[in-house]
């Protein structure tokens, strides 16, 4: 009967029938059958059950003691294995105890004990057996020792795919990816687990690439390798953000799966799946995760709020924050850089004051550099320069180059030139190599009739070495992630995009369009500078996009900085022409053009 219990009321049920019978009291079979309980009650994650009937043993054999240290080593009790092993006493421990009370050590990074066990194992004689064996070779990889455990890797004259994949696991958590991948091509046997433990391997190291061939590579996949693909690319945001646009795929495949098995969409899972669709550009798929999630924590509601204050829905972002608070839940300050984006991105300045004010006051949250930048953005794009700058005084830390930068941007906004060039001074004195400072002063001066200043500030910054960042667009086609440059023809298709961009010219004169050539402030003629607007990166990716997919397909494109003017005014007009969704991730939010109108509702 205990071995058929499929729930864990109907293993209560049973356990109640056994104590009211007096089954357990029988010194016969007490031990055998609690023996079943024990492990029954682990697998459900129900610690204290087992921990019940294991103290209402009054002469508990071998056998019931490793079964409650194996399922307090299950379930990451390390301290409980710890002291039920004390209780027991080494002398009577056997090979099986030791394997428990290895990973406990692991789990725990005692390094001193584990090294204890490992010696007085060696003097037992349990060194032949294999669990212990590739229980020590994971606890040395774990003390941060992959030689030592190397070394017993390659003593050890009986291997299975367990040793195997504790070796490879091992070393690509110690970043040695060489050998890591040395052991990988090695393996008799690969599972599942090697593909996994490669792929996360790389991922943890910032190379997505090696990693998603490693996954394509997979002869079949379950829903954790996908999702360490997914979490891979989550975690390696700063290193490419392009990689969003190939996690796409992956966040929708596991989705449908989960779907299809109907599994409980676990915290782990829910979290990774409602960021990966936040920071795809589908927030609505992200909300929807969200809400179908059991358990949430602090890291669930951070995401969601986070998520809707990229894409511009600051209402909901407070909506949630509110919810969050009523729900008892406590939020941190990651939770309040999100609703403080929210208002950066919607404009609004004084619930960005309240919320910031918030954070010590109520919740003791001491604001950090980054949220200070935060308001200071806020405050400088809505004009309110002085404020901002009093806010840096204030400051009980130094300001950084972001800080001032954010200034700079609202001096560039509301053209206050005066203001503008002390900031720059600022930023190079932190930062005497700063791109921005020197491209800012040489638009400023050009855009007053400066030329000669202008001038001077580009051979400053040739003299100097300073190189501006290039605009640059990425899009994925039929799983291949492809890049824009500026003025790009190095495309197979350069020719076929080129006559697409000529036709959206025309089509967009059409519709009202006039190219802000005041962006372009090189001394050329107004047809050259028309020409330049019209091939800026996301225009030529999104050119390449409406001659490479089906009509009604939306259009997925991530860049590296802040979208220009003319490409704003230009891509709402597009998505309307071609009655498409154009989804544009910059270096700070989501854009959604829809109809002739933009998400951000032209504030960004």
């Amino acid at each position: 009967m205990l071995l058929r219990c499929s729930s864990l009321v109907h293993l209560q049920q049973l356990h109640g029938h056994l104590l009211t019978n007096h089954t357990l009291s029988n010194p016969t079979t007490t031990n055998f059958i609690a023996v079943k309980l024990i492990g029954l009650y682990a697998s459900f994650s129900r610690l204290p059950h087992a921990a019940f009937v294991f103290a209402g043993l009054s002469a508990p054999n071998i056998f019931a003691w490793n079964t409650i240290l194996k399922s307090c080593a299950q379930n990451h009790c390390w301290g409980d294995v710890v002291r039920y092993f004390n209780e027991l006493g080494a002398a009577e421990a056997d090979e099986y105890t030791f394997t428990s009370v290895l990973k406990a050590c692991a789990g725990l990074v005692a390094v001193v004990e584990g090294k204890e066990i490992h010696g007085f194992v060696l003097k037992k004689g349990f060194k032949s057996n294999l669990f212990f064996r590739n229980s020590l070779v994971d606890i040395y990889f774990k003390f941060g020792d992959p030689k030592t455990a190397g070394q017993l890797f390659d003593e050890m004259t009986v291997r299975d795919v367990v040793s195997w994949n504790t070796t490879v696991a091992g070393f690509s958590l110690c970043g040695d990816l060489d050998r890591a991948r040395e052991m990988f091509d090695r393996m008799p046997e690969k599972n599942m687990v090697s593909w996994s433990a490669m792929i996360a391997g790389y991922t943890r190291v910032g190379d997505t690439v090696t990693a998603r061939r490693f996954f394509d590579d997979m002869p079949e996949r379950n829903v954790v390798a996908w999702n360490t693909m997914i979490a891979g690319y989550a975690q390696n945001e700063s290193v490419c953000s392009s990689s969003h646009l190939g996690a796409l795929d992956l966040g929708k495949w596991i989705d449908r799966y989960i779907n299809k098995v109907r599994m409980q969409l676990s915290l782990f899972f829910g979290n990774a799946l409602a960021d990966m669709y936040a920071k795809c550009g589908c927030i609505e798929s992200s909300c929807r995760v969200f809400s179908e999630m059991v358990e949430r924590d602090v890291i669930s509601w951070s995401i969601i709020i986070a998520g809707l204050a990229m894409h511009g829905h600051a209402d909901e972002a407070f909506k949630y924050f509110w919810e969050m608070s009523r729900c008892g839940m406590r939020p941190n300050d990651i939770t309040f850089m999100g609703v403080l984006s929210a208002c950066t991105h919607a404009g609004l300045v004084n619930e960005g004051m309240h919320f910031f004010n918030l954070m010590s006051r109520e919740y003791q949250i001491t604001p950090k550099i980054e949220h200070y930048g935060c308001v200071v953005d806020l405050l400088s794009r809505a004009g309110r320069l002085d404020e901002a700058v009093d806010l840096i005084d204030s400051m009980p830390i130094a300001p950084n180059v972001i800080i001032w930068g954010a200034v700079l941007g609202g001096c560039r906004i509301h053209k206050d030139i005066h203001r503008g060039q002390w900031v720059v001074q600022k930023i190079l004195e932190l930062d005497s190599e700063h791109s921005g400072s020197y491209v800012y002063l040489a638009n400023v001066y050009a855009s007053v009739g400066r030329l000669d200043d202008a001038a001077r500030c580009r051979l400053m910054m040739k003299e100097k070495r300073v190189v501006k960042t290039p605009g640059c667009s990425w899009i994925e086609i039929d799983n291949t992630v492809y890049e824009f440059l500026m003025g790009d023809r190095s495309h197979p298709e350069s020719e076929k995009i080129y006559s697409m961009v000529a036709e959206l010219r025309v089509k967009l004169k059409l519709a009202g369009y006039t190219p802000n050539t005041d962006l372009v402030t090189h001394s050329i003629d107004e047809e050259e500078k028309e020409n330049a607007l019209s091939t800026h990166s996301e225009k030529l990716a999104i050119a390449f996009a409406l001659i490479s997919t089906s009509e009604g397909t939306p259009i997925r494109i991530v860049k590296n900085l802040r979208v220009c003017n003319d490409c704003h005014v230009a891509t709402k007009l597009i998505s309307k022409i071609v009655k498409r969704d154009i989804i544009v991730r910059d270096r700070s939010r989501f854009h959604l053009f829809r109809e002739g109108t933009c998400s951000c509702n032209d504030y960004w």
